[in-house]
């Protein structure tokens, strides 16, 4: 099927061993895009390539490691060609008070989600320049109003944002498109006490049921995908999200009145237990580092 993408030409997705990553990678695929899968579990890397129906090729990389993706690029290039798409998807998230938080966790989820972003583009921008190609950046509506409990996810999210808007004036000139995609709630590791853990439930249940609904990832690659076919300059997964833009100046405020009122409902043991890394892939990526 040709919906406006480049046939057999190369897309790099980060953060491709689960949710997300690896529902766009296959949907990249099934269009008939060669992708390569980045990611630091080489293994759960493999076994999404594996159900792949075109030549897909793994690299482990931490996308903070700079010499290792300066490297992983110049392999991509020299293995699969220049690359047309990149996806700059790797993330992770923490919960929990910050004056509790561990400071090196808080600065792992700034590291890997806004400086891995753009270290991602930075290696890859080459490629894109020769192909005239595209880069999505993967936001979140934590970017619309920060959430109490969240705060070093919420900062990355406001950083890729205005990241990618500074990057698109600048690269336009070379023919690079550069998109933003704004995502609710998904349902990956990242999220998968979404109906348990305490910040989580506080969270969803201020909202209107149609905004606490969890959508499947691959509803979500689904929509990422027509808009990479459109280089898309602003994705939104649910579109209805796209209406709430003009209300920003409204989210901060609202937020803080109705956190006040949650927070004073958790209880702190329990908080206390659930603080921490979310998700597998967050675990992955926090038990990997040095000590």
């Amino acid at each position: 099927m040709d919906d406006g993408l480049p046939q057999r030409r190369v897309a790099v997705v980060t953060g491709a061993a689960r949710g997300i990553g690896a529902a766009l990678s296959r949907e990249l695929a099934a269009r008939g895009l060669r992708v390569a899968l980045l990611g630091r579990e080489v293994d759960a890397l493999r076994a999404v390539a594996a159900g792949l129906p075109w030549d897909a090729r793994c690299f482990g990389a931490d996308v903070t490691d700079r010499a290792a993706m300066a490297d992983t690029a110049d392999r991509v290039a020299r293995e699969m060609g220049p690359a047309s798409v990149v996806v700059a998807n790797a993330g992770i998230a923490a919960t929990g008070p910050f004056a509790d938080a561990d400071p090196d966790l808080w600065e792992r989820v700034v590291d890997v989600n806004l400086l891995g972003s753009a270290g991602t583009a930075r290696v890859f921008l080459p490629h894109l320049a020769r192909t005239r190609g595209y880069f999505l950046q993967i936001a979140s509506t934590a970017s619309f109003g920060s959430a109490p409990m969240m705060s070093a996810y919420c900062a990355s999210k406001a950083g890729v944002e205005s990241f990618a808007q500074a990057l698109r004036a600048e690269v336009a000139p070379q023919g690079i498109g550069v998109g933003i995609a704004y995502l609710h709630w998904t349902r990956t590791e990242m999220t998968r006490d979404i109906d348990e853990h305490p910040v989580l439930v506080a969270l969803r249940s201020s909202q209107p049921r149609f905004a606490a609904r969890v959508h499947p990832p691959e509803e979500v690659a689904r929509q990422l995908r027509r808009g990479i076919a459109r280089r898309a300059t602003s994705i939104h997964c649910p579109p209805w999200l796209r209406l709430l833009q003009p209300l920003r100046p409204l989210f901060p405020p609202l937020v803080a009145h109705v956190s006040r009122r949650h927070l004073k409902l958790l209880d702190d043991a329990e908080l206390a237990r659930t603080s921490g890394v979310l998700g597998a892939g967050g675990a992955a990526d926090w038990g990997a580092r040095p000590g």
